[in-house]
């Protein structure tokens, strides 16, 4: 089916376009209660546990001004974290932190967008609302006010709390990652009118943000002042280059205001061309014999695009993390507070294979998010309705979930083989214990998966809080060293209970357990989602 062009429905302007959008707004924020809060919480305590974090490593200025340096002459470290441009703490803090923060928030927004938008059509609820007494850019209006509120507390969170650092650099970083955010809000919202799917327009649009990381990171590895043309195209390049807390650009605000609009001017314009449940860009029909003949095909056809993105983002960050590997003892110097912080992280047996520990833990709990999300596509499955058809015919649940569940736990075992792979690449070392400490976290990115698959099992209603437990894991394994945690604390998530690859001794008697902990979950969730009934 193609859009079809509905001439006496393109204008924007005037009430009645815009009639309801007060009501889908506050229905949006009630839907979104908990997600936008965690999500808003979790990148602001990142953030704001920076500066503590730094003055505990850097405690006087001149190590501050001695680190600074350093990262400004070491091209792969500028490619990973951007160039430093003032040694105060929140100078650093902006640079350390800056560009993961606006990645952040980037996904909290497209996501928001296309789920009150291209999600909503394609489960046909929008017809219905459409049908009411609801005007034609309503819909897409409430969409981008969910996210402005959202990016707006993420603003106003960081904001507060880094004015302890100086009142006009927090001012700007908040706004700057919040500009972000909004810029990629209205991209989703051009890319969800060319996609019917509601997976595919997070896809596409999370590659769009892939790619200006990329950008940014090529273009700072040439130079040292974020001047580089790659810079300048990327979004995340214009909050390096508005300079927080270092003699604030304030006319670059100026460019997230107009990508934002002019973006949005786009969106309206095409979705006031093409029918409800329509795309620009329809996908093809296909035969539900040969390749897609099998429940555990579907599966894949469904899901393949959202391995071949995770695969190729952790084999090209293992490439650039191995790459700055033999500059860490350079870069820690004789700093003992950071020496001991990567230790805390990645074990006690040399820098560097601490550090490579480090990341490897990293990959881990970043895999860990891939397992999640890979185990609730049997959720959007579920309540879209779509999982109903296929089970009407000779397709049992527990087929219909191997499918899924096959392609998730694989699926992290896949990338994280590609991370080891990028790891040793970039280190020029030998591919066997890099390869075999990729391979000991997944017993916890199965058993945070597997979890997953339980509070699916029991009822789509606690699916989320699968989410909850995999951003606790990331902010433990991400703060927690750096704060020196209780042990007891860092042990809540199960990555705190793996020995410390390469460099460390192997312990089997934990990976064993979160093993046969993780396939007793899946266990449990298989039989209770085998006797519940179907939520639609």
């Amino acid at each position: 089916m193609t859009a079809t062009a509905l001439p006496a429905r393109t204008g924007h302007t005037g009430s009645r376009h815009l009639a309801g959008t007060g009501a889908l707004l506050r229905f949006n924020l009630r839907r979104d209660r908990v997600v936008i809060p965690a999500w808003v919480a979790v990148t602001a305590l990142l953030v704001l546990s920076l500066p503590g974090s730094l003055r505990s490593v850097y405690s006087t200025p001149a190590e501050r001004a001695d680190i600074a340096r350093q990262m400004l002459s070491n091209s792969s470290l500028r490619a990973t974290y951007g160039p430093v441009f003032s040694d105060s703490l929140g100078g650093l803090t902006a640079w350390r932190i800056g560009g993961y923060a606006a990645i952040l928030a980037g996904i909290m927004s497209l996501i928001v967008v296309v789920r009150h938008t291209r999600d909503e059509e394609e489960s046909g609820r929008q017809e219905l609302v459409s049908s009411a007494m609801v005007g034609r850019s309503a819909p897409l209006t409430a969409a981008l006010l969910t996210a402005f509120v959202a990016d707006s507390a993420l603003a106003l969170l960081i904001t507060a709390g880094l004015a302890g650092q100086g009142t006009a650099g927090a001012l700007a970083f908040g706004l700057g990652i919040g500009g972000v955010g909004m810029v990629f809000a209205t991209l989703a919202a051009i890319v969800a009118q060319f996609t019917d799917s509601g997976r595919l327009a997070k896809g596409l649009t999370g590659g769009l943000l892939g790619t200006a990381f990329v950008l940014r990171a090529v273009g700072d590895s040439t130079t040292d002042d974020a001047s580089s043309p790659a810079t300048w195209i990327s979004p995340i390049g214009w909050l390096e280059n508005l300079r927080p807390f270092a003699s604030e650009r304030w006319w670059v605000l100026a460019l997230f205001t107009a990508a934002a609009l002019l973006q949005g001017f786009a969106a309206y314009e095409l979705a006031g061309r093409r029918d409800v449940g329509m795309s620009f860009l329809p996908a093809r029909p296909g035969p539900a014999n040969g390749r897609l003949g099998t429940a555990a095909a579907l599966a894949w056809r469904l899901q393949r695009g959202a391995v071949l993105g995770w695969s190729l983002g952790f084999f090209a960050a293992g490439v650039a993390f191995g790459g700055i590997t033999k500059g860490v003892a350079d870069l820690v110097g004789d700093n003992a507070k950071t020496r001991e912080i990567i230790e805390r992280m990645g074990g006690r047996s040399g820098i560097e294979d601490a550090f490579l520990a480090t990341m490897v833990g990293m990959f881990g709990m970043l895999a860990a998010l891939y397992a999640v999300s890979s185990v609730l596509r049997l959720h959007s499955e579920e309540t879209t309705g779509r999982a109903e058809p296929i089970l009407a015919n000779a397709v049992g649940r527990l087929r219909w979930a191997a499918g899924h569940l096959t392609i998730a736990f694989a699926g992290a075992a896949l990338i994280m083989l590609l991370s080891g792979l990028g790891l040793t690449l970039g280190y020029g070392a030998e591919p066997g214990p890099i390869l075999a400490a990729t391979l000991v976290q997944l017993p916890a990115v199965w058993t945070l998966g597997a979890l997953a698959v339980l509070l699916h099992g029991l009822s789509p209603r606690l699916s989320p809080l699968s989410w909850a437990a995999a951003g606790l894991a990331l902010l433990l394994g991400w703060i927690g060293p750096a704060l020196n945690l209780p042990r007891t604390v860092l042990d809540i998530s199960p990555f705190g209970h793996l020995p410390k690859l390469p460099g460390g001794d192997m312990a089997w008697g934990p990976v064993m357990a979160l093993t046969g902990i993780a396939a007793a979950l899946i266990a449990v969730g298989l039989t209770a989602l085998r006797r519940r009934d179907l939520t639609t």
